[in-house]
């Protein structure tokens, strides 16, 4: 028998179960089983994340974009190096088959972190662009604490593909899964600390849209969203957006 999974969220360098300790079940497809439990979030706890993203946010973006480059590459090379544990997370969490995961879902994640390592270290803080009669400038500021929710379909893949943008930028994220596959972004947060991230600087909560999603998107102290393309899902963050103004 297996040993059921526990779920919970990673704020500021540490697992913590929910505020309330509500918890939701792990439901894995292939068999309808419960495989365990996760936290169940709501607007407290992405305060308790916000909070301490905003505390880590000064320190992350005055870092040389070289060194947050650096912090990425080496995450994805844990999650290279653990392969074989986040394939069997994923495969239980999402109902794919394990050897998709293996060679797709968690290569693709690792292959997003070095991606945006990379594309960072080619950006220049301040650029400009000359034309006969004027100059254009642009200058590139992190912009504080990014929000980041992320779908089920591609669990870990989509998840670093909205939190390492963010992160390579110097933002700090307060980032969700999707509720149907939490178990590799709860991972993801375990090892980022061993790559070195500073406490704060990535934070995962866990738990409905409808609680937890929507306190991100409406928090006044998190400006910046990564979106998906849904459109019920846009629609949605647009109502949750304007009732914060």
């Amino acid at each position: 028998m297996r040993t059921p999974h526990v779920v919970e969220n990673w704020i500021d360098g540490r697992s913590h179960g929910s505020v309330g300790g509500d918890s939701l079940p792990v439901i894995e497809p292939a068999t309808g089983a419960e495989i365990g439990r996760m936290a169940a979030s709501g607007a407290a706890d992405v305060d308790v994340a916000q909070t301490a993203a905003a505390r880590a946010f000064p320190a992350w973006a005055a870092l040389p974009a070289t060194e947050r480059a650096a912090m990425l590459e080496r995450l994805a090379g844990l999650v290279e190096r653990d392969v074989e544990r986040l394939a069997l997370l994923e495969s239980a969490d999402s109902g794919k088959p394990l050897s998709l995961a293996r060679s797709v879902d968690i290569p693709r994640a690792a292959a997003n972190l070095r991606f945006f390592a990379e594309a960072v270290r080619e950006w220049k803080a301040d650029e400009d662009f000359r034309a006969p009669h004027a100059v254009s400038r642009v200058m590139r500021r992190a912009s504080g604490v990014a929000g980041c929710i992320s779908p089920w379909n591609l669990p870990l893949y989509l998840f670093t593909w909205k939190i390492a943008p963010a992160l390579a930028a110097g933002c700090t994220v307060v980032a969700k899964p999707s509720e149907e596959t939490p178990m590799t972004a709860a991972a993801l947060g375990e090892l980022s600390a061993e790559a070195g991230f500073p406490a704060g600087v990535l934070n995962v909560v866990q738990g409905r849209g409808a609680e937890c999603g929507a306190a991100i998107v409406r928090h006044p102290g998190i400006p910046v969203m990564g979106r998906r393309r849904a459109r019920t899902s846009c629609r949605w963050r647009v109502r949750c957006s304007s009732a914060r103004r």
